[in-house]
């Protein structure tokens, strides 16, 4: 299986650090983009700890024993987060999302927690396959708002589920077969909150990821990115 992959990260117009990282092994059929929580302590420590732990569990091996890798690698991530926390005298949450792309030949496999995404399209369509850990997720499957009317939401910001957040770590998990020709985006919300599912279809439809990537990054910075922009694109020749 051929495979093209292209990534970007900025640290956008108004942050002074960038609190993303991603992990990018397209050897090991292994994608991820971890955010750490803004607005917490050391969310840059603890999305680079993720990103680490994943790439230091990498071994060549069926796709369900990697995915049970990551898994525990994260489990492992998230204890090591909540007791980073509770070393200080005040309290405070070191953590971070994380969204996983995992795949071998035949099928692909995500792995998440929080607000980071993953999309894929396929024959000209654009899915949404993550289910954002969010109050404004909250809020909308209640009825209370629209999909409109979260992304202008004053708590759009704040997420439910993440990496370091609690003691037992929750992730959720979906399967699918791959087809010759689908496109994978995995993103922060850096790039989801101010660019469109229509917007985002356009430019992953371009055969050229290269400039596609670019014309993604060029958007955000545009409408002045409040936050960090990190996004990885995963095609199937």
């Amino acid at each position: 299986m051929r495979l093209e992959c292209v990534v970007r990260t900025h640290v956008g117009c108004r942050r002074k650090i960038n609190e993303d990282s991603l992990l990018a092994r397209s050897d090991h059929g292994l994608w991820a983009v971890a955010d750490g929580m803004g607005g917490h302590d050391a969310g840059e420590v603890a999305s680079a700890l993720l990103v680490d732990m994943l790439a230091a569990d990498l071994e060549q091996a069926p796709l369900a024993a990697r995915i049970a890798a990551a898994q525990s690698a994260l489990a492992d991530a998230n204890e090591r987060l909540v007791a980073m926390a509770q070393t200080s005298d005040e309290p405070r949450t070191i953590g971070s999302t994380i969204v996983l792309l995992a795949m071998d030949a035949y099928a692909f496999c995500c792995l998440w927690a929080g607000d980071s995404r993953a999309y894929l399209v396929r024959r000209g369509a654009i899915q949404q396959l993550t289910r954002d850990h969010s109050l404004v997720q909250q809020l909308v499957d209640s009825g209370d708002l629209d999909r409109e009317e979260a992304a202008q939401h004053p708590n759009a910001n704040v997420i439910t589920r993440a990496v370091g957040a609690a003691p037992e770590l929750a992730l959720d998990q979906l399967e699918g077969e791959l087809r010759s020709g689908d496109v994978f985006l995995l993103a922060s919300d850096g790039l989801t909150r101010l660019v469109s599912d229509d917007e985002i279809l356009k430019e992953l439809k371009a055969s050229d990821l290269e400039s596609a990537a670019e014309r993604l990054l060029d958007t955000c910075l545009k409408r002045k990115a409040p936050d960090n922009v990190t996004f990885i694109i995963v095609k199937l020749g």
